[in-house]
C-alpha cells in the first residue's frame, strides 16, 4: 500500500567519466534510458551543454522528472530523482546512472514526499485520473540545447537529438547536429561555427566586397575555411585562375563534404587547390608576392588568441601578398570579443601602416552578440567606398546573393562611434 504520494531520492555522483559529463547527447540519453527502465512515461526533455564545460536537464515523465547538472572539471554530477505513484522505480533509475555516468562514488538521501497520514483529503480524483489517461497518449518530445557560452553571455540552440557526426580529431572536437531554427550547424569543440540558415552572412562578406573593390585578384590564399564556404564565394568570379585553401583539420573538410553540400560544393571546382597543414608553417615557405588576395579565415577567440592573429604571422602574409594585394581577417567582435577586435586591429596596423587597414562590420545570428566584424588590408589609397554601385547590382542579382549587396556593402564600412573609439 502506498505511504505517501511522492517518493524523492537526492544523489551525488563523484569520480565520474569528464568526458561523459560534458557530453549532452549522451547525458540525455542515459537520463531517458534511466526514467524508461525505471518504468516511467517519459513526455519530454530538455537539455543544455554550457561552454566550457556542463550539462544541465530534465526529463519531464508523466510521474514527475529527473533532473541532473553536471561538473566535468570536478568529475561530479546532481542528480534530483522525483516520482509519484507506485509503479516508478526510481531506485532502478539510480542503479542505472552510476553504471552509465561510470561514477566511482556516491551518496544518496531518500525522502517520502506528501506523507498520506499527515494529509486531509477533500477529493476523490481517482475517476478524473483514470478518464485523462485514457483520452492522453504521452508524446516524448527531445529538447536538447547547445549553448556557446563565456563568463558573461551565451547563445543556445535548440536541436533536434540528431547528431549526423560527432568525432574527435587531433585538433578538436568536431560535430554536426539539426536545429530546430537554423538547420545543420557545424560546432568545434563548444563553438558554433556556422549554421544552415545564416552561414552566408559570414561567407559573403569575408569574399565579395574586397572583390568588388580590388578586381584584379587572380590568385588566393585561404587560411582556415575547411568547411569551403569563403572558397565557394571567392570562385564565383571567373577572373580566378587559383585558390590554395590550407586547412589544419582535414575532419572539419570531412564533414563539410559528407553533411554540408550547400558549403562543400567549391571542392568540386578545379582551380581550388586543397591543402592539409598548419598555415603558420606553410606561409614561411611560399615565395614572395604570390598572392593577390589572402583570406585568414580562422578560429573565433576561446579566450586566447589565434597566432594566427599576430603580428609575425601577418608579417609572412605581407611577404607573400603581390604589390596591389588585399586581406581580410576574420576580426572578432567589438562586443563579445572586445580586447580581440582591438589586439587584431592593433596588430595589422603595425605591419601594414593605417592607411591601409579598414574595418566592415555585418551581423551574424548565431554568432555571440550577433555583430561580427571583418579587418580588411587594402592597396595603399583604395577607398573601400569608390566601387561600380550597378556592377554590384548585377553581380547580386545574377549570383543570388542573400546578404550581400551594394547597400550592406557601403553600411558594412559605417562604424558606429564606440567602435571609431576603440579603434582611435
Amino acid at each position: 500500500m502506498m505511504e505517501s504520494l511522492g517518493q524523492h531520492i537526492l544523489v551525488e555522483f563523484t569520480g565520474c567519466s569528464a568526458e561523459m559529463l560534458d557530453d549532452v547527447q549522451a547525458i540525455e540519453e542515459h537520463m531517458v534510458q534511466a526514467a524508461e527502465q525505471s518504468s516511467a512515461t517519459v513526455i519530454n526533455a530538455t537539455f543544455h551543454h554550457f561552454s566550457p564545460l556542463g550539462v544541465s536537464g530534465v526529463v519531464v515523465i508523466q510521474e514527475s522528472h529527473l533532473a541532473i547538472h553536471t561538473w566535468p572539471e570536478y568529475r561530479y554530477a546532481a542528480v534530483d530523482l522525483f516520482t509519484c505513484g507506485g509503479t516508478v522505480k526510481p531506485w532502478i533509475a539510480f542503479d542505472y546512472l552510476k553504471s552509465a555516468l561510470k561514477a566511482r562514488n556516491y551518496s544518496a538521501l531518500e525522502m517520502r514526499r506528501g506523507t498520506l497520514h499527515l494529509l486531509d483529503p477533500e477529493l476523490k480524483l481517482s475517476d478524473v485520473r483514470i478518464e485523462t489517461q485514457q483520452k492522453v497518449t504521452p508524446r516524448f518530445k527531445r529538447n536538447i540545447w547547445f549553448t556557446d557560452r563565456d563568463k558573461g553571455q551565451a547563445l543556445s540552440l535548440r536541436y533536434t537529438g540528431e547528431v549526423l557526426l560527432d568525432e574527435q580529431s587531433d585538433y578538436n572536437r568536431i560535430r554536426i547536429i539539426e536545429t530546430y531554427a537554423y538547420g545543420k550547424a557545424l560546432t568545434s569543440g563548444n563553438r558554433i561555427i556556422c549554421t544552415e540558415k545564416d552561414e552566408y552572412h559570414y561567407h559573403e562578406m569575408i569574399a565579395h566586397p574586397v572583390l568588388h573593390i580590388c578586381n584584379t585578384i587572380k590568385k588566393v590564399l585561404i587560411i582556415g575555411g575547411g568547411d569551403g564556404g569563403s572558397a565557394r564565394e571567392v570562385l564565383q568570379y571567373s577572373q580566378i585562375e587559383q585558390v590554395d585553401l590550407v586547412e589544419i583539420d582535414k575532419l572539419v573538410v570531412e564533414a563539410s563534404k559528407r553533411y554540408l553540400p550547400f558549403l562543400s560544393v567549391a571542392y568540386r571546382d578545379k582551380r581550388l587547390n586543397l591543402i592539409i597543414d598548419d598555415a603558420l608553417e606553410f606561409v614561411k615557405n611560399v615565395k614572395a608576392g604570390a598572392y593577390d588576395f589572402i583570406i585568414i579565415d580562422g578560429p573565433h577567440s576561446s579566450g586566447q588568441l589565434s597566432p594566427l592573429y599576430s603580428r609575425s604571422f601577418f608579417d609572412y602574409c605581407k611577404k607573400i601578398l603581390s604589390a596591389e594585394g588585399a586581406m581580410v581577417v576574420q576580426g572578432e567582435s567589438p562586443k563579445f570579443s572586445e580586447k580581440d577586435f582591438v589586439t587584431i586591429d592593433r596588430n595589422l596596423k603595425h605591419v601594414f601602416g593605417n592607411s591601409r587597414k579598414h574595418t566592415i562590420l555585418f551581423n551574424v545570428p548565431t554568432f555571440p552578440s550577433g555583430i561580427w566584424s571583418f579587418q580588411l588590408i587594402l592597396p595603399e589609397n583604395r577607398d573601400p567606398l569608390n566601387i561600380d554601385k550597378q556592377k554590384i547590382e548585377l553581380f547580386a542579382a545574377q549570383k543570388h546573393t542573400k546578404y550581400y549587396n551594394y547597400a550592406t556593402h557601403m553600411a558594412g564600412f559605417a562604424l558606429p562611434e564606440y567602435v571609431n573609439k576603440m579603434l582611435q
